[in-house]
């Protein structure tokens, strides 16, 4: 079995031009957003390729609106991660997504969003979205800790 091999690394470490995926890891009132692409029964985040010209944090904001409907929403950079699946080794960039409101799902690949209380069970990219998940949930956690 080929598992991806991925590795955090600090926030905006890799050049931009050397980015090809933004993952946004995302809340909504106070529940994981999970979405489920049409041609799947499985759960992933909300995320995509960097187009070309485009900013991660631009992708990020437009995968998080074309995937969940998201109209308000602050968006923050997590880390960086490194992923070698089948040879190859690409970079991205993690954010993290308060969602204030959701809009209607714009017509995309996406089927429905949903919102768990915590990792869904089925997921599409278990390999990789659990250490995501995991990322950010102690990122996250770290925060609440040391702005106490």
């Amino acid at each position: 079995m080929n598992l991806p091999i991925v590795d955090f690394l600090s926030s905006l470490s890799i050049l931009e031009q050397e980015l090809t995926y933004s993952i946004v890891c995302s809340h909504y009132q106070n529940k994981w957003v999970f979405v489920r692409h049409r041609e799947r029964e499985s759960w992933e985040m909300p995320a995509g390729h960097i187009e070309d010209g485009e900013s991660a944090l631009a992708a990020a904001k437009r995968e998080l609106y074309e995937e969940t409907g998201a109209i308000q929403f602050s968006l923050r950079c997590i880390c960086d991660y490194s992923c070698v699946w089948k040879g190859e080794k690409k970079y991205g960039r993690i954010f993290f997504a308060n969602i204030l409101q959701l809009g209607k799902l714009p017509q995309s690949e996406i089927a429905e969003i949903k919102v768990f209380n915590d990792l869904p069970e089925k997921l599409t990219y278990p390999d990789i979205q659990n250490l995501v998940f995991e990322k950010v949930s102690m990122s996250l956690n770290k925060a609440i800790f040391t702005s106490k």
